[in-house]
């Protein structure tokens, strides 16, 4: 049998991203990067409640993913805790993601569920389900919905972490997208460490997409820091699996350049991880691209830079000033029973 594992050139990365998507994909990694910078600021002045866990490293690959994805096709992302970028780039806005840090009770979550579980599934952004793996079946049930309902053209996107490919809900969830050949994106960050545990205790296999062929799906392996590979990629999966291939698994190999959470000094992590190709930061990595390749210059990336800035302030700033949950007050139906409610048909407490 022909392995399922495919490999992407330099000549056919350049070849498949336009200027424009290059660009726009930076635009979005970087309003990612200086969002979280903030919010890591703001919990280390006792700003923020609950677990703050950063994407740092991971923006090229997360970006990637949300990017390639396109929602006025009725296609849907599940985003994990580092996948500011992802998320941004599916079409989060920042002021929903700046609500949740804050407890707004005028956000998407109202203020209930932290910081990080929040999402719009109306909109195809199921919220964030801290137990790793389990969102693949989220997405393969949205994805069946529409089957159902006799849609077409849609895809999924969902991210793992190389920890959660060691997940029982991993393995069910491909293995039903894989029978069931559902439209749908992995994207598998493998950032070297679940937790404190590095890969070399979590799996045998030398790379995670050699598990591709025996799912029955295709597979890519690809260069995480690299932010042309990594949308190449992605869009090539996600054309793929809207033209009827079924599955893909793209694993991106990084490495987190922050501790597990903001509470987490890393120390684990050996300096070689640090110094070696997928400990570059991404950010750096796509910045000199976009200089090199003449895609823009000093001046525009530090005017996208401040335009940005300013942006991500009055997020903050407004989010900062919404009042919190009154917990003597608030309604506390589920959020997805609001919509039943019309005045004479009241859903059960």
């Amino acid at each position: 049998m022909e392995s399922a594992l495919k490999t992407v050139s330099a000549e056919e990365t350049e070849s498949v991203a336009t200027s424009e998507d290059v660009v726009e994909l930076y635009r979005w990694m970087l309003r990612a990067r200086l969002f979280e910078d903030k919010v890591a600021a703001m919990y280390r002045a006792g700003k923020i409640k609950g677990g703050v866990y950063l994407g740092r490293g991971q923006e090229a690959f997360s970006g990637a993913l949300g990017f390639a994805l396109d929602r006025q096709k009725g296609d849907v992302f599940a985003g994990l805790i580092r996948d500011q970028a992802g998320r941004m780039a599916f079409g989060e806005p920042t002021i929903d993601a700046a609500q949740a840090y804050f407890g707004s009770s005028l956000g998407p979550m109202r203020g209930r569920d932290g910081n990080i579980h929040r999402g719009r599934p109306a909109e195809g952004m199921p919220a964030m389900i801290s137990h790793l793996g389990a969102s693949i079946s989220v997405v393969n049930g949205m994805l069946m919905a529409k089957r159902f309902r006799g849609e077409s053209g849609y895809v999924g996107g969902a991210a793992a972490g190389d920890g959660a490919t060691s997940t029982g809900a991993f393995h069910e969830g491909l293995n039903q997208a894989a029978v069931e050949k559902l439209p749908l994106v992995i994207g598998v960050a493998d950032n070297q460490f679940a937790y404190s545990t590095a890969t070399d205790r979590q799996f045998a296999c030398e790379d995670l997409a050699d598990r591709a062929a025996g799912y029955g799906v295709e597979g890519y392996s690809i260069d995480g820091t690299d932010m042309l590979e990594c949308l190449s990629t992605f869009q090539n999966a996600v054309e793929r699996a809207r033209a009827g291939h079924g599955p893909q698994l793209v694993v991106g190999k990084l490495l987190r350049l922050s501790g597990h959470g903001e509470h987490d000094d890393a120390s684990y992590v050996p300096q070689s991880a640090r110094e070696s190709r997928y400990g570059r930061d991404c950010m750096v990595v796509a910045r000199a691209t976009l200089l090199e390749k003449g895609l823009s210059d000093e001046a525009s990336l530090s005017e996208m830079e401040s335009s940005i800035q300013q942006e991500i302030e009055e997020s903050i700033s407004q989010a900062q000033s919404e009042p919190s949950p009154d917990p003597a007050k608030d309604d506390w139906r589920c959020l997805s029973e609001d919509r039943l409610v019309d005045g004479s048909i009241q859903s059960s407490h």
